[in-house]
């Protein structure tokens, strides 16, 4: 059974730590315990009851409690399971960016680095063009550069 368990914000992984050690040190029921990408102030349990993944995470820092009810794994199936995705951006796309501090605005690529999942813009609306490095997973292409037809 699969247990979502709220935690601090931004403490997610010392929470993950902490349930992880204290299921060991007792020999608990307990099969995992993760942190899914994306999923802030939660982790999930996996246990084999719910007394087990009770008295994992029993008054620990950080831990706030266990959300009612069980989850499936179809429904975080998403989540846990690596997705092939190509990377489309190419140099010279317009993109929008949707995160971050500069949430908005819209750049032009100058460079992708696809092993550190980085994109290296200049942002459109700038006086001072200056190279800003920003996460592929935080950008998405508005318009394509128009690429010459072959003969």
């Amino acid at each position: 059974m699969l247990f979502i368990i709220k935690v601090t914000t931004n403490k997610e992984e010392k929470a993950v730590d902490m349930v992880s050690a204290r299921a060991e040190k007792k020999a608990l029921e307990v099969f995992s315990v993760l942190r899914p990408h994306g999923l802030r102030g939660y982790i999930l349990v996996e246990a084999e009851n719910r007394e087990s993944a009770e008295e994992a995470v029993f008054n620990l820092p950080y831990v706030k409690g266990i959300v009612g009810k069980t989850i499936d794994y179809e429904e975080i199936k998403n989540m846990i399971e690596p997705s092939v995705e190509s990377i489309s951006i190419k140099e010279g796309d317009i993109i929008e960016i949707i995160s971050s501090t500069l949430k908005g605005e819209k750049a032009k690529v100058l460079r992708v680095d696809k092993q550190k999942e980085e994109v290296v813009v200049g942002l459109l609306g700038a006086v001072v063009q200056l190279p800003v490095t920003i996460k592929i997973d935080n950008v998405k292409v508005i318009r394509r550069e128009e690429e010459p037809e072959e003969p």
